[in-house]
């Protein structure tokens, strides 16, 4: 009888321990072995977010912040990069999905994403600035001068642009739009009066378009730190991407980056 106990609890421990071990120990390797095996790295990204992810349609190729730090990723790896694309909407759902190994691109470290998902160390701090024409720049000088019937805020599905907005916006009109692309074209054309978006997105956009304005970029209404996603409960992959990002961050690459793509503002 007292065998028979002894096997049942051994039985109940090594369930109870097995249980607690990452899938990627007993059957499922590491995604940072299945990249080198592969030979590739497969990052999705949206393409939509300056100066972080940009699908330029005059060379068919991504470029931003993030596309050049997926490249020093691949080298650090050994391996080749590959873009996939997705959508704010569709962002965390991919991850989840296999679409990719890794999701890059001016992601917000957000404790909902956090729930299912696994996001590194954040690599810059930013936060929502308005973004308006400079014709109104007298007119909205502050969030209480935007919030009001008639004023028109345009904002894309799915990202933390959209999450602001919905919470924040009381009076104002909120005017969506499928692709982050085309809300600030319609800002300049008077078709939305105002884009609520991260301060660095502000600053390249007013840059780039004399007829908008980047309202208090230095003073932004939130504060929010960017990483890159994964899939959770991968250890090894997650220890990898974090060292690679401190590494970045003592080398002063990060900050090369950062003063290619953003600049001061």
């Amino acid at each position: 009888m007292k065998t028979f106990h002894m096997r049942a609890i051994l039985a109940l421990f090594l369930t109870v321990c097995l249980g607690a071990v990452p899938a990627h120990i007993h059957g499922q390797t590491s995604l940072l072995d299945r990249i080198q095996e592969r030979g590739e790295i497969r990052v999705g990204t949206t393409g939509d977010y300056k100066p972080f992810t940009y699908l330029n349609p005059e060379t068919g190729t991504y470029e931003g912040m993030d596309i050049d730090a997926a490249h020093l990723l691949g080298e650090a790896l050994g391996v080749g990069v590959r873009f996939v694309p997705t959508t704010w909407s569709n962002l965390s759902y991919d991850t989840l999905n296999d679409r990719f190994d890794l999701a890059m691109g001016g992601i917000t470290r957000t404790l909902k994403r956090q729930k299912d998902l696994a996001l590194t160390d954040p690599y810059v701090t930013i936060g929502k600035s308005p973004l308006i024409r400079k014709a109104d720049r007298e007119r909205y000088r502050s969030l209480q001068d935007i919030d009001r019937a008639g004023v028109r805020i345009g904002a894309n599905y799915g990202g933390t642009n959209e999450a602001y907005v919905r919470a924040n916006i009381v009076q104002a009109t909120i005017v969506m739009f499928e692709n982050n692309l085309d809300v600030q074209p319609a800002v300049a054309a008077g078709d939305v009066d105002v884009m609520f978006t991260d301060n660095v997105e502000a600053v390249i956009y007013a840059r780039q378009n004399s007829l908008l304005y980047a309202l208090d970029p230095d003073r932004p209404l939130t504060r929010e730190d960017l990483g890159y996603m994964t899939v959770r409960g991968d250890q090894p992959f997650i220890n990898f991407l974090n060292l690679w990002l401190y590494q970045m961050r003592q080398k002063g690459t990060l900050d090369a980056l950062r003063s290619k793509w953003i600049g001061d503002y």
